[in-house]
């Protein structure tokens, strides 16, 4: 059974990052403004759907996750734009025989609202994945006032990917 499904993966990913003042608000590559003014903290730019859906296209390949590549440590990728590692994580993949069939992802945050946004958000991420907008999806919730999210501390997001052997 296992080699008739040898030529698809599927991967999971989840990140979280603390909301704090001083620093951007960035989410799928979308610059947001929050209400109190605060941003997301992170040796990178923090952009936690992006390095979900890393980790999620890692995590099918059984390749790790984005600090074994991108680690806190190295200041080469001290505010980087988590857009640029998401591309650089693709490359790895295609280079290991693999295209993207679709990602499906999660944002949890209270505020602000990303409805307005999504759009933007699929089609930034589509761009770097080599895909077409109609295969990335990017959903938005709050978690009700509980956890984290919910007390408004930091904003987290999940993420799914199926892979294809080339």
């Amino acid at each position: 059974m296992a080699e008739k499904f040898g030529n698809i993966r599927i991967g999971n990913g989840y990140d979280i990052h603390r909301l704090v003042p001083g620093r951007e608000l960035i989410i799928g590559g979308v610059k947001l403004s929050h209400p109190d003014g605060l941003g997301l903290d992170g040796h990178s730019d923090a952009d936690v759907l992006s390095h979900a859906i890393s980790d999620a296209l890692l995590g099918a390949l059984a390749l790790g996750d984005i600090g074994k590549y991108f680690p806190p440590e190295d200041e080469k990728w001290k505010d980087m734009d988590s857009l640029v590692l998401l591309q650089e994580v693709v490359l790895l993949i295609k280079r290991k025989g693999w295209k993207i069939v679709n990602v499906d992802s999660v944002v949890v945050a209270e505020r602000p609202k990303l409805k307005p946004h999504i759009d933007l958000m699929r089609s930034n991420l589509a761009v770097r994945l080599g895909i077409d907008s109609d295969s990335v999806g990017v959903k938005a919730t709050t978690n009700e006032k509980l956890g984290p999210e919910g007390l408004e501390e930091g904003i987290s997001s999940q993420a799914v990917a199926l892979l294809m052997k080339i």
